[in-house]
């Protein structure tokens, strides 16, 4: 298995910008450069009436990065005819006959083809209604229909028209797409999440009055969040007023990591990950990583392997944390982990964590942890508590001077509740996860116990326990990792 991990700068992906307009005119290969320049992995330039598919397909067929979509945007839903829909149609298959993106672009006629990767802008715009709004809803029909029948995402524009976009959108059946500029409310947010698309962030999160799209930004779950320009428009602070261009996206990826608690660098690759994953560009590393950065902290992945099968854990339903993919083709060996490491002391703390539980690993943990603590690091081990029934004795006194801070998933108030939760591997486990928070008390200086905030879990008798027993307390909420 390769090493990997998240030392290197992830790229980030604009995926939604209309590099064909007339703004551009001036210096749009200068613009497309800057976006480079600015580390950009890919853009996508979105159509949205006649004029511009042509101009995006251009784009796309001239610069390797830049992909392209195809559709008719709701403020020209009254010059829509048969005629650009047979042409929607042609540009869409054409380019699919090569694959999703075609590589290479498709020749024809003397022109480079696009890379089409979605239909659209596409949807209902009520705000000006420069399209009686029936019009609206044919064009948008029809163009969700084709989307369906040649499996591409869509991208959808909605403004003030929340009930009608949706409603029609669940009749189609269409459930891949993004809705792009999210301007909803956060039960539009939830509902659209609901039906399988993705909530797209742009510039105006970093508005100072922007307070509602910051709290939407906070919550949407990693593998649904995107992030886009809309350039020339909605131009992010600091530069607003001016027009705006894909460079621009990293001051919005780092309004959302403010907001979100965590890196810029952690947003980047969280997005470009559901941005390749969506609309099928890019390469995503096939192999998991052995050690993976989120913040200032790293992580190890030492083992897929855990004692619990806990309903909630993400492993049953994601390869991936925080954009990382960590689904182990095997586990990785003590020199392996080291190499990856570096030197600890340049981390805020080395966290024994993972998609598996890592006391099953106990002599590694042991020694590596011996080694990052020699080379002035700091260790926590985050675990379920089943590290003595695992390793048929009393380990935590070997772990005193080893390890600096232990989290251990309470996740109960009592036996019955544990062992429907959590399904564990042993008999009597519940009482052995108690005995384990009591052991490590006396040997590790920081110990805290976790509850997910689940359905049939008593979270302020767990925080009683936890109170009674002299150790921190935490909730983390569910569907949220990392």
């Amino acid at each position: 298995m390769k090493v990997q991990t998240s030392e290197n700068k992830i790229a980030l992906i604009d995926t939604h910008c209309h590099l064909e307009m007339d703004e551009f005119n001036k210096d749009r290969d200068a613009v497309i450069r800057r976006a480079r320049d600015a580390g950009l992995e890919a853009l996508i330039t979105i159509g949205s009436d006649l004029a511009g598919n042509t101009g995006g397909l251009e784009l796309s067929g001239k610069y390797d990065f830049v992909y392209s979509t195809v559709g008719f945007h709701p403020h020209d839903a009254k010059d829509f005819t048969d005629e650009i829909f047979t042409q929607i149609k042609e540009w869409a298959n054409e380019c699919r006959l090569f694959g999703n993106p075609p590589v290479p672009p498709l020749e024809k006629g003397g022109e480079r083809g696009g890379k089409v990767v979605a239909i659209g802008e596409i949807g209902l715009d009520y705000h000006y209604d420069h399209s009686p709004r029936e019009v609206q809803q044919e064009v948008f029909r029809r163009q969700l229909e084709y989307a369906k029948e040649v499996d591409l995402p869509v991208i959808i524009h909605s403004r003030e028209a929340t009930k009608d976009t949706l409603y029609i959108i669940k009749e189609s059946g269409v459930k891949k797409g993004v809705f792009h500029c999210f301007s909803g409310d956060m039960d539009m947010a939830k509902t659209a999440i609901g039906m399988g698309f993705h909530i797209s962030i742009a510039g105006p999160v970093t508005f100072k009055n922007a307070q509602r799209l910051r709290e939407i930004a906070k919550v949407i779950p990693d593998e649904y969040l995107l992030i886009e320009t809309d350039a020339p428009f909605l131009t992010p602070e600091p530069f607003r007023g001016r027009r705006n261009e894909p460079a621009y996206i990293v001051h919005t990826a780092a309004s959302i990591a403010g907001v979100r608690g965590v890196a810029a660098e952690d947003i980047a690759r969280i997005t470009t990950l559901n941005a390749k994953r969506l609309f099928g560009i890019g390469r995503i590393p096939p192999e998991g990583e052995i050690a993976y950065k989120i913040r200032d902290t790293l992580y190890l992945n030492i083992t897929n392997r855990c004692t619990n099968r806990c309903g909630f854990c993400i492993r049953f339903h994601s390869d991936y944390v925080k954009g990382h993919n960590l689904r182990l083709s095997h586990e990785p060996a003590e020199e392996e982990l080291k190499q990856v490491i570096g030197d600890p002391s340049r981390h805020k703390e080395i966290v024994f964590c993972g998609y598996g539980e890592p006391l099953l690993r106990f002599d590694l943990v042991k020694n590596l942890a011996a080694w990052i603590k020699q080379s002035g690091g700091r260790v926590r081990i985050n675990t379920n508590g089943h590290g003595n029934l695992i390793n048929s004795r009393n380990i935590v006194p070997e772990l005193q001077g080893l390890v600096d801070s232990i989290s251990i998933s309470l996740d109960a108030q009592d036996e019955e509740t544990y062992d429907r939760i959590c399904r564990p591997a042993y008999k009597n486990a519940y009482h052995g996860v108690m005995e384990f928070i009591s052991e490590s008390k006396k040997y590790i200086p920081n110990v805290q116990v976790t509850v997910v905030n689940l359905e049939g879990v008593d979270v302020e008798r767990c925080k009683k326990t936890a109170e009674e027993m002299g150790v921190r307390f935490r909730v983390r909420k569910l569907d949220v990792v990392g």
